[in-house]
């Protein structure tokens, strides 16, 4: 009978393994309309085991057409566990290179954002509206790569915060809003640009709201520790 154990479970144990495969599993985990001092920007966090490829992605709002999507610029992979940030810059800026001007603007504003990537899209067509609105994402060939998330009238100075749990269901309540000390988020006080009026803002950016689920390698990992402890207690037995 013994015999037959480490048998089933190497079985037991490669289904496992089978079942939990690399994969890319990317949401829209924050939201922030132009109610405060920054411009509109969104949080792509990689709830997956794996780096994901983001190149040509596209974002729109509630129109959810790929054929008015903006380009995400500046990042072009997201790792297993990383969130990133894109803000929306004037479709001017895009061609005169003024967006590098919005990103340090950007980053200042939320205290440096260090280690966190940040990139930006703009032109006409979408935009997040304070008045209520919604987001999504797609992929170079228009198929979408997130669930869509949607958010009534925004409360100024505060973002909408999207919880999910590991296999990617969203969790948070309809039109949740970012709590100072809460899932990474902060209130910050100062002026766009370093000038004019200093604003405050509750938000989060760059930081993820869910444990990715573990990768295939570190189950793989885990299951010959274990299968090597019973064939150890097998042989003294």
């Amino acid at each position: 009978m013994k015999r037959t154990i480490l048998p089933i479970l190497t079985a037991a144990l490669i289904a496992s393994v089978a079942s939990t495969q690399a994969q890319v599993l990317i949401r829209i985990t924050e939201a922030m309309s132009l109610t405060g001092a920054t411009p509109d920007w969104i949080e792509l966090s990689n709830l997956g085991n794996t780096v994901a490829d983001i190149t040509g992605w596209k974002m729109d709002d509630s129109s959810r057409t790929f054929g008015s999507s903006l380009l995400l610029n500046g990042i072009t992979s997201i790792a297993a566990g990383e969130s990133v940030v894109f803000f929306e810059t004037p479709s001017a800026n895009l061609t005169s290179g003024a967006w590098a001007t919005d990103l340090t603007n950007f980053r200042s504003f939320w205290g440096g954002l260090s280690g966190v990537q940040v990139g930006y899209y703009g032109g006409s067509g979408a935009g997040l509206s304070s008045g209520g609105d919604g987001a999504i994402v797609f992929n170079s060939l228009g198929n979408e790569q997130t669930t869509y998330v949607s958010f009534a009238t925004a409360t100024s100075g505060t973002s909408f915060n999207f919880v999910y749990d590991a296999a990617g269901a969203q969790t948070s309540a309809a039109n949740a809003l970012s709590v100072a000390g809460a899932y990474g988020a902060t209130t910050v006080s100062a002026a766009w640009g370093g000038a004019g009026t200093v604003v405050s803002n509750t938000a989060g950016p760059g930081t993820i709201t869910t444990v990715p689920e573990p990768s295939s390698t570190a189950l793989l990992g885990l299951g010959t520790i274990a299968l090597l402890g019973l064939r150890r207690l097998n042989r003294k037995a």
